[in-house]
């Protein structure tokens, strides 16, 4: 079997990467919409086991590792609301589309899209091939929800027939 015919299911086991439960929404909105193909994922926080490894600012209180770390866990729980948005069968993903970072730094931080990798490369590897790759906007922010340093959203494509 070639990298092409594994499945997203067998390239997260062999990335030893296991999907949460996907994550309840924390305010007044639904964690994701389906509209005709595309299913819209509401931004992500990089939690796990309701806990986030690093709060604060990247460029003060998070290093870079830290940050792509909390970046790559935030694509853990987008794809984990995505399975939840294809009624548990993610070989209904045609594609990701787009991916949206925030990056909580300090101003003269200006490593962003170094940070936001950590969600690309994770979303590309599971996906694999032209489903894994997307259009991204990595911004940064002042700060975000609970004091995490990374917040991640992203639009995919489904196969609705």
């Amino acid at each position: 079997m070639n990298g092409d015919e594994r499945t997203i299911e067998e390239r997260l086991a062999e990335m030893g990467v296991t999907l949460p439960e996907a994550p309840a929404p924390a305010a007044n909105y639904v964690p994701y919409v389906v509209s005709g193909a595309l299913v819209f994922i509401s931004g992500q926080l990089p939690m796990a086991g309701g806990e986030c490894a690093n709060r604060g600012l990247l460029g003060r209180d998070v290093d870079l590792e830290d940050g792509v770390d909390a970046a790559r866990t935030c694509a853990i729980n987008l794809l984990a609301q995505l399975k939840a948005a294809c009624d548990g069968d993610l070989s209904k993903v045609a594609r990701c589309v787009r991916l949206g970072g925030f990056v909580a730094a300090t101003p003269d931080f200006e490593q962003h899209p170094a940070v936001i990798n950590g969600a690309s490369d994770l979303i590309a590897e599971a996906l694999g091939g032209e489903k894994g790759a997307h259009a991204r906007a990595a911004v940064g922010v002042a700060s975000l929800p609970f004091g995490v340093p990374v917040e991640v959203e992203g639009v995919f494509e489904i196969v609705t027939a």
